[in-house]
């Protein structure tokens, strides 16, 4: 038997509506370190987006490093793996990789090609090793792709396939690096795959995950992962779900990353594999180190009841908290406050909205980060149409800008320049100091 754990989308160093959350992550690191223990896992797989900018702090970077050291001393025989996702470099995933290879920690971030054109396939297989030393699987370690890296290659030459050519590109990579697994297997290992990318007909967060070119045209099919791929470890999704089969999973993240996340489980997964299949898979849920709430849309009275309800309430993390700190003599830590969101539906102005939502906070062990403002709509008026830029994506936002100055859509030699110049600007952002988004 080989055990499994699978997590994704930690989001290191992420900025939650200006606030530091490091706190949280040091304590789902702590969490998941007893885990790994208590579960006598023979390997880690992280799926992508470890961090949350491709050029993370220090502080971010330094709970990577001091988890992996942790996992190494406690658990020697640990293998850990992990791939960039679309919010980290491949370049700074890899760069403490010789390092990282001491510690029994993969780290892959980018996709090469040999002379030929073919995938450079045999660095993205890693072993994966039992307490005993033998070799019971091959994790298939597939960083997140970028257009530039598919696109414009042999790897992306015309397939006589319906799709873009980036699709059709991620495809051929997930093709050549099965193929090379099947060579490399040996009787009775198994294979698991692990990648970074939106498979068709998984359910998207409400508000929190940025699209990874542009609106579900970079989908790609789960039929990629044939049936000898005992079991396939995604990221990117933030949900925790499976899609189609048990055996192809999105982890989810650790953590709700945005208020519209609050509602669902947080979860790593538990894997065990018998031989060359998928035995089992347990959910186990995260404790949530630092509660949030969603308050509205609501009338400004009954939100200052529910704020009111909130520090009452026994069971809510905060008002715990204070019971323990009147016990030790001490308060409950500013950082472990939990963060909360409002939204008032609005039938006239209330200028002293704000003054009045602060006063009813006085006091209590919350943070608020979120004052949203509901206005009324007149009859028949439809809610208006909002793009965000995000939403779009550099690639679309070029495409739009390049139809409007010339009258003519940019053919797939621009784009294909295009991709190249921005994976130019990201690699160039790795040596910043600011904070760059992919």
């Amino acid at each position: 038997m080989l055990r499994l754990i699978h997590t994704a989308d930690w989001h290191l160093g992420q900025s939650f509506h200006g606030q530091e959350r490091h706190t949280e992550h040091r304590a789902f690191l702590a969490w998941l370190l007893d885990t790994l223990e208590q579960r006598r896992a023979d390997a880690l797989l992280v799926a992508g987006d470890v961090f949350d900018v491709v050029n993370p702090s220090l502080q971010a970077q330094a709970l990577l490093y001091d988890f992996i050291v942790s996992a190494h001393e406690r658990l020697p025989r640990l293998d850990i793996v992990m791939i960039a996702g679309n919010h980290d470099s491949g370049n700074r995933i890899e760069l403490p990789a010789p390092l990282m290879r001491r510690l029994r920690t993969h780290a892959l971030g980018r996709v090469s090609w040999l002379d030929d054109g073919r995938l450079d396939a045999e660095r993205l297989l890693v072993p994966l090793t039992a307490s005993d030393g033998e070799t019971r699987a091959w994790c298939l370690a597939l960083p997140f792709l970028r257009p530039a890296e598919v696109t414009g290659n042999a790897v992306a030459a015309p397939f006589g396939e319906a799709g873009s050519d980036y699709v059709n590109g991620i495809s051929r990579v997930h093709e050549q690096l099965i193929d090379a697994a099947r060579a490399r297997r040996r009787p009775g290992q198994a294979l698991v795959a692990m990648s970074h990318a939106h498979l068709h007909g998984a359910t998207v967060s409400e508000a929190s995950e940025r699209p990874i070119v542009i609106g579900g045209e970079e989908s790609i099919s789960a039929a990629l992962f044939p049936s000898e791929i005992a079991y396939v470890a995604m990221g990117h999704l933030h949900r925790a779900q499976q899609v189609g089969e048990a055996r192809i999973r999105y982890s989810g993240s650790p953590l709700p990353l945005d208020f519209s996340e609050v509602a669902y489980p947080h979860q790593v997964l538990d894997v065990t594999l018998d031989g060359d299949v998928l035995a089992t898979v347990d959910t186990i849920p995260v404790p949530r180190p630092v509660a949030m709430h969603r308050i509205g849309p609501a009338s400004l009275e009954k939100v200052l009841t529910e704020l009111e309800a909130l520090e009452s309430d026994p069971e809510l993390p905060q008002a715990r908290g204070r019971e323990l700190s009147k016990a030790r003599g001490r308060e409950l830590p500013r950082e472990r406050w939990p963060w909360l969101e409002v939204c008032v539906a609005l039938e006239a102005p209330i200028p002293d909205l704000r003054a009045r939502v602060d006063a009813a906070l006085k006091g209590k062990a919350l943070r608020l980060l979120r004052l949203e403002r509901r206005l009324p709509r007149a009859e028949g008026e439809e809610a208006p149409t909002r793009v965000e830029l995000e939403t779009l994506g550099p690639r679309r936002l070029f495409e739009l800008t390049w139809q409007q100055r010339w009258n003519e859509p940019a053919d797939a030699a621009v784009l294909a320049d295009f991709d190249r110049l921005r994976q130019d600007v990201l690699d160039d952002q790795d040596t910043d100091t600011g904070e760059a988004r992919p």
